[in-house]
């Protein structure tokens, strides 16, 4: 259910579907009595890598290839729904709300937003955690302006979420130095992550009027990652990555990259504004110097 919205619905859809097809009945009473909640979870879980393998065996005189890291902190929202007998979830700390769109956004945008910020402009200063970059002052100061003066104005009211104190938790959280969560995880399929992260974002900052060249660094650290992985013959882990390298080897970068509507929409693409924005805070990128992007 991680970042899927809507699970309930399309969760019901498939149970439905694979109970018609071997019995009838059983269909019509799973429509009829069971019940699929909207969800959502979250607890940061980076992938276990060698590092962290090798840090389990060396703590624990064991080797566990399934060994999982995983922050104390979790999460779990629920719609709420009618059940006469059942376990009491709010006791258990599941939130329970008719808004699980709105927390749903929260995440995507704030946490999910500023991770992936981190990982582009991280990746540019030669750094290689989360951890690691919120080490870093500069870039520590611009993500929380970021988080805190632009991605969480961009959020309607959400029942029972105070934003600005989700945003502060949020921060905390990737300061913890027990988590090892690589940049280069975190920057896996952009062209997939960056529309609900950050482009959704900016175009709600643009149709309300307000400043967008914070936003836009992100993006052209982005543009630039892919370029710098398809001018050196790196992998770039995403589904249009021989799109993205052919795009991202021109002479006009930003115009290719931007022109990609598999990413970007033809409203955000074409709008002045934006473009403005993303093609000067790409220079500074192509010119080895995003630390100047920081003071933003």
């Amino acid at each position: 259910c991680d970042n899927m919205s809507g699970n309930g619905g399309k969760l019901r859809a498939a149970c439905v579907a694979l109970a018609r097809a071997n019995d009838r009945a059983l269909a019509e009473w799973i429509e009829r009595e069971v019940a699929f909640p909207d969800s959502m979870v979250d607890s940061i879980t980076p992938a276990s890598d060698p590092a962290f393998l090798a840090h389990i065996t060396h703590e624990l005189g064991v080797s566990d290839t399934a060994a999982v890291q995983r922050e104390g902190f979790s999460q779990w929202v629920l719609q709420r729904f009618d059940m006469i007998d059942g376990p009491d979830l709010a006791s258990a700390g599941v939130t329970l709300t008719n808004d699980v769109r709105g927390y749903e956004q929260a995440k995507l945008r704030i946490l999910n937003g500023a991770h992936s910020s981190l990982a582009y402009i991280g990746i540019a200063l030669g750094l290689e955690t989360v951890f690691e970059a919120m080490s870093d002052p500069g870039l520590e100061g611009f993500i929380s302006r970021l988080v805190h003066s632009d991605i969480a104005l961009s959020l309607k009211p959400v029942e029972g979420l105070d934003v600005p104190a989700y945003a502060d938790a949020v921060l905390n959280r990737f300061r913890n130095p027990e988590i090892r969560h690589l940049l280069s995880q975190i920057a896996w399929d952009g062209s997939q992550k960056l529309p609900y992260r950050l482009l959704d974002t900016i175009q709600d900052e643009l149709d309300a009027g307000r400043n967008i060249d914070r936003l836009a660094v992100p993006v052209a650290a982005w543009i630039a990652f892919v370029r710098r992985k398809a001018q050196a013959h790196q992998t770039i882990t995403d589904p249009l990555a021989d799109i993205l390298a052919q795009a991202a080897t021109g002479s006009d970068v930003a115009t290719a990259m931007l022109s990609l509507r598999q990413v970007f929409p033809e409203k955000l693409a074409t709008n002045p504004r934006f473009r403005h924005a993303v093609t000067e805070a790409l220079l500074p990128f192509l010119d080895g110097q995003p630390e100047t992007l920081l003071t933003r």
